[in-house]
This record gives structure tokens, sequence and C-alpha cells, in this order.
């Protein structure tokens, strides 16, 4: 499921728990999103309609990185968490925008990382 997916069905999954009774504050909670974010989501229902909750793709989305950066991440990747640094060898998105950051200088936040990793082949992973 793509990013602008994943925000399009919290959105109507919160207009579907709004609809089936729920608080705000257990809407949030349940759905891992701010109160703020549950009423922004009611208002635009408000305005237009439950087909305004549909997620518009990200047009600002312009990678940072070369395509000679990129296609040195997965070498850096390979190496394990634990030689660059960082203890065990679980790499999350929070160290791989980390590693990015020390190897070329650009900066990603770790949110948009899972997109970046999904390019080049990788993915996340939490640790337990």
């Amino acid at each position: 499921m793509s990013s602008t997916e994943m925000r399009t069905w919290r959105r109507q999954r919160t207009w579907a728990l709004k609809e089936a009774g729920w608080e705000q504050q257990r809407i949030a909670e349940a759905l891992g999103v701010t109160e703020g974010a549950v009423s922004q989501w009611m208002q635009m229902v408000r305005e237009g309609g439950p087909d305004a909750l549909v997620a518009k793709p990200r047009l600002d989305k312009a990678s940072k990185l070369t395509a000679e950066q990129k296609a040195q991440i997965v070498p850096l990747l390979e190496q394990g968490a634990e030689a660059h640094g960082y203890a065990g060898q679980v790499w999350t998105l929070a160290r791989v925008a980390d590693l990015i950051l020390r190897q070329f200088g650009v900066k990603y936040h770790s949110a948009t990382m899972s997109d970046l990793l999904r390019e080049i082949g990788w993915t996340a992973q939490r640790p337990i």
C-alpha cells in the first residue's frame, strides 16, 4: 500500500468510526493520530463530503539523493547496523535516515524513509 493509499485509508477509517459513534479521542488513539488530525478530517467531510478524504499524491517528492548516492545505500546497509556504530543489527527508519545524513550530508525525516527503502528494494524493520 502506498503512502497516499495509507493516508486515504486512515482518513476514511476515521470517518467510519465517527459514524459508528466513536468519540474523537478514542478514534485518535485507535489510529495513532492526534485529535487535531481527526478534527481536520471531520471538517473536510463537513465541507466536501466523504470524497474529500481521498488523499492526493504528494508532488514535492523529488529525491534529495542522486542516483549514484542511492546506489551506494544498499552496500552500506549490507555492512550491517553495527558496522556503522549502532547497537544491534536492526536497521530502523531513523537509523537509515541518520546513516544517509552522516554519509551524504542529506537530511531525511525518518517518516519518509520507507518510500526510499522501497525504491532501493529494502523494507523497514521494527526492533523488538
